[in-house]
């Protein structure tokens, strides 16, 4: 995706987070009606449809060398820092060729080359591994940043509160990204976090530590990518952590490719919150200096597609890894050892 911080037109850099997100949701929507209809990958999925400014928003704000992690809901954000989409829909299928050797399926992607760190399943695991590494870099000097995605079901465990006094104390530059889709998988978040959410909400959680901390649209991808440039700034300045809420909701089930609409969340909910289509949104505040967006956008959705199918086509080609080279990647042996 091209980097919206290589350009000083306001347009161009508005076009390229678009761009950015409708290239994540076509490839998401292909993967998701595949794994529903051929039952061949079997790893556990976490779609990120309809949260895709939050991922395209908070990249595009990164340098190349920044590191990334995330939880469980890991393609928007691997896609958006510069991963391999071949690597990924490969390990998806569990395949020699995936990003992670075929050993980690969905939910365990990796990419040091692009700055993807990693990422895991356990409920907010990686904001320590996180808070870590950028002490680490820290230390030595670096001017990088590390951010860290979550969900607000993550802002409930205790590694999340240790983490934040630990980076508050040690003024580490790690971005703490909260995707809050109001969800902790179908229980909301009015049956687990205090009513008054003005004195008890998750960015009121993170100034209660002396963290700079902002609660913004998450599915304005504009107004996160802004948010996202004053964070890093402030980390690479020296000045600690900082905290982003972004309120979004996910419009696929917790984990699998259905809907879950009249099950587990309430169907005028979810239709008020189709409405704030990231992508409709970008795409309406583009149309006045872009008057034939909706063209553009019908080129991208095709070549995103056929990108997609391309690469589903060269996993499904791609071997299984060898029983032989099981341990690889365990015991300090890369994965890619011969």
């Amino acid at each position: 995706m091209p980097n919206p911080n290589t350009t000083e037109d306001p347009v161009a850099n508005a076009a390229a987070l678009l761009r950015g997100m409708v290239r994540i949701r076509c490839i998401e929507e292909e993967l998701a009606d595949l794994y529903r209809d051929e039952q061949e990958m079997r790893t556990p999925v976490h779609f990120s449809v309809g949260q895709e400014a939050a991922a395209v928003g908070v990249c595009a704000a990164l340098r190349e060398d920044d590191l990334v992690y995330t939880g469980h809901r890991s393609h928007a954000a691997y896609l958006a820092k510069g991963g391999d989409l071949t690597g990924m829909v490969a390990e998806l299928y569990g395949k020699q060729t995936g990003c992670s050797a075929g050993r980690g399926g969905s939910v365990h992607l990796t990419d040091r080359a692009v700055g993807f760190a990693g990422s895991a399943a356990i409920l907010g695991e990686m904001i320590s591994v996180a808070t870590g590494a950028a002490w680490a870099m820290a230390t030595q000097g670096s001017s990088r940043v590390v951010v860290t995605f979550f969900g607000d079901g993550a802002s409930e465990e205790g590694v999340f509160h240790e983490s934040l006094n630990f980076a508050a104390v040690h003024r580490i530059p790690v971005v703490l990204v909260c995707e809050n889709n109001s969800y902790s998988i179908s229980s909301p978040l009015s049956a687990r976090q205090p009513a008054n959410s003005a004195t008890t909400g998750i960015t009121e959680r993170a100034r209660a530590y002396g963290i700079a901390a902002e609660r913004v649209d998450g599915n304005d991808v504009s107004l996160v990518h802004e948010a996202t440039l004053r964070a890093t700034a402030h980390c690479r300045a020296g000045q600690g952590p900082y905290l982003l809420e972004l309120d979004t909701y996910r419009w696929r089930e917790h984990v699998g490719p259905g809907f879950d609409t009249g099950i587990d969340r309430p169907g005028p909910e979810v239709e008020a919150w189709l409405e704030r289509c990231p992508v409709r949104r970008s795409t309406a505040a583009l149309r006045a200096d872009v008057p034939d967006i909706e063209e553009h956008i019908a080129r991208w959705d095709e070549e995103f597609r056929d990108e997609t199918r391309l690469a589903v086509t060269a996993a499904k080609a791609a071997p299984f890894p060898h029983v032989d080279r099981l341990t690889d990647g365990a015991y300090g042996r890369p994965a890619d050892a011969s």
